[in-house]
């Protein structure tokens, strides 16, 4: 058996009913319209019991006004039965459709608040399946718990006063019986546990590892990995059938157990009541309400499994999102966090230190002041430390040390979200939603005009190719703007950066994945882009730099020199190495060139 892990039970009832009880008349109601529908079912019977008792008299003695008394009661109190029921379900409709949208929006709202770290080393899919089953878990709980345990707790509780009230040995019966049972229920349900949360943790991989093998299908095929990814896959499936079945098997012991617990009542109640009704204690009737009672509760207290089932279920599944609801965030704004007022725009990294993990740091002890306006390139080779400076820029990431100042105010103290509003970022990689053209370039800045969005894509150079498109700003990009090529979807990015227009722009490779010509283009819009704004600009390829105000070279974490392009290259080191290593190839590339062209 494996060892029980908890499922934070209280932590998540704390949170379901956070929300239920947001809708105070709806639920009270509810519960209402199951209580009537509970009560009519206990007193019902008792009316059949009265037309049996009057079957069982001699015809000539009882006029049929008699049979009809007991029968018009039993209708009424059944209709007002199927009232109360009517209601019970209609309203509780309406708490679980409500209540699931309201887990939905929590659960994304602290999901997507989460680090960059946070999700950098979790998958989509997975966690998308976790939403899902956070607000799916709440239906389950609330019909198993609302409209089946606690109708099964009035049921009993009334057939059991019923029956004290006639004899206390049926109702002393009953209630044992049903003790024992629920218990025995209750003991089994948790001994299952353990067993239902490594199932939901299978479902999760198996969920998990198909996003990530349909998320790189190109990568499969050009690799032809398909029988390499179908092994991964087989196996992750196996384990979750091995984990499914596991649990099944369990169940069809459990469902054993309880039909010779049913049989055992049915027998003990029918031979209780026939030697009452010798002794002359009980009569006809009593014994047709023993046995409605017995069915009733049979139908009742044998569901209770199943939704013991559902609740343990239910709560595995909710427990995966609760978990990451009680995550601290990894990067947080400060108790006091103010909104950041940008006045000139000047960057400062003081003395700041980061690493991943407690081995090679990152950067360390760096410093680096960038002047209002002034707009800096970052070089150096992989690893040097160059987009880690950004990400501590947007605070994607917290330094270990020393703090980073825009306009001599720490970062930290200011909300993140208008710390970012101050800067345009174009990544190395652009990833557009599954929208249009003109959502996805107005995400820069939401309440643009129509006629912005276009201004900044003709700024941008895509404003042709978006035209040449069928349905052109209304084109949707496919996930994660696969229906574009790469030099179009980056030229997408550089228009949003464009109309967001904010004071500090930072530009990761951003033509990287752009053609000669459109490179140009690009780079005369961004030369406009750029005045008056503080820029940060990170290229490897360092022809697109050359006319920065200043290059700092960046190795192992630190700065090693910085000037301007004719100052570095007088100056050689790195700077010099990096830049004959790109324009030797060129030039042997040309030569390479000319001299086919010669053959030729």
């Amino acid at each position: 058996m494996p060892k029980r892990r908890p499922t934070k039970t209280r932590a998540i009832v704390k949170i379901f009913w956070r929300h239920t009880k947001k809708y105070p008349v709806i639920f009270a109601l509810a519960v209402l319209g199951g209580v009537v529908a509970q009560a009519a079912h206990v007193i019902g019977p008792l009316f059949i019991r009265d037309l049996f008792n009057l079957l069982a008299t001699p015809p000539s003695s009882t006029t049929q006004l008699a049979f009809l008394v007991p029968i018009a009661f039993y209708t009424l109190v059944s209709l007002i039965g199927w009232a109360g029921g009517r209601l019970e379900m209609w309203l509780g409709y309406t708490i679980i459709a409500k209540v699931m949208a309201d887990l939905t929006k929590e659960a994304f709202r602290n999901l997507i608040r989460h680090s960059y770290q946070f999700f950098s080393s979790s998958f989509a899919g997975a966690l998308t399946r976790r939403v899902g089953r956070f607000s799916n878990a709440y239906e389950n709980l609330y019909y198993s718990i609302v409209t089946q345990v606690f109708q099964a707790f009035l049921y009993v509780v009334g057939v059991s006063g019923v029956l004290f009230y006639r004899n206390w040995v049926l109702g002393a019966i009953v209630i044992f019986w049903v003790i024992l049972f629920i218990t025995l229920q209750w003991w089994l349900a948790r001994w299952q546990q353990p067993l239902r949360l490594a199932r939901a943790e299978e479902d999760s991989k198996v969920t998990a590892t198909l996003a990530d093998s349909i998320s790189n299908q190109n990568t499969i095929t050009l690799f032809a990995g398909s029988s390499y990814e179908e092994k991964i896959v087989g196996t992750a499936a196996d384990r979750f059938r091995a984990a499914q079945l596991h649990s099944w098997n369990l169940n069809a012991l459990i469902y054993g157990i309880q039909g010779l617990l049913a049989i055992a009542l049915n027998v003990g109640m029918l031979w209780v009541g026939v030697l009452y009704w010798q002794q002359g204690l009980l009569t006809i009737g009593d014994l047709v309400l023993i046995q409605a009672y017995v069915f009733g509760l049979f139908d009742y207290v044998w569901n209770l499994g199943r939704q013991f089932h559902i609740i343990y279920t239910s709560l595995a599944d909710a427990s995966e999102m609760v978990e990451i609801l009680e995550t601290p965030f990894g990067v947080k704004n400060a108790p006091d966090a103010k909104e950041f007022k940008i006045k000139s725009g000047e960057l400062w990294f003081d003395d700041i230190s980061f690493y991943f993990n407690e081995g090679r740091a990152v950067l360390k002890n760096f410093n680096l002041m960038i002047k209002p306006g002034e707009k800096i390139a970052l070089v150096g080779p992989s690893g040097a430390g160059k987009t880690t400076l950004t990400k501590l820029l947007l605070r994607l990431y917290d330094v270990q040390s020393g703090r980073i100042m825009i306009d001599r105010q720490n970062i930290a103290e200011v909300t993140q979200d208008s710390l970012r509003e101050t800067v345009a970022f174009v990544p190395q990689e652009p990833i557009l939603f599954h929208r249009t053209l003109k959502e996805n370039i107005r995400y820069g800045r939401r309440n643009a005009s129509d006629e912005e969005v276009i201004e900044a894509a003709k700024k941008a150079n895509c404003h042709d190719f978006i035209s040449a498109l069928p349905l052109k700003y209304e084109t949707l990009v496919g996930e994660r703007g696969i229906r574009l090529s790469g030099g179009e979807r980056q030229r997408v990015a550089i228009a949003r950066a464009i109309l967001k227009n904010a004071p500090i722009l930072v530009l990761d490779e951003a033509t990287s994945s752009l053609d000669s010509e459109s490179e140009a283009l690009i780079q005369d819009a961004l030369a406009v882009l750029m005045q008056g704004k503080t820029v940060i600009v990170i290229a490897h390829r360092l022809s697109t730099i050359m006319k920065m105000d200043r290059i700092v070279v960046l190795e192992n974490g630190k700065s090693v020199a910085e000037g301007t392009h004719e100052e570095l290259l007088n100056h050689g080191g790195l700077y010099h190495k990096l830049w004959s290593i790109q324009a030797g190839g060129f030039i042997v590339d040309k030569d390479e060139f000319a001299e086919e062209e010669k053959e030729a």
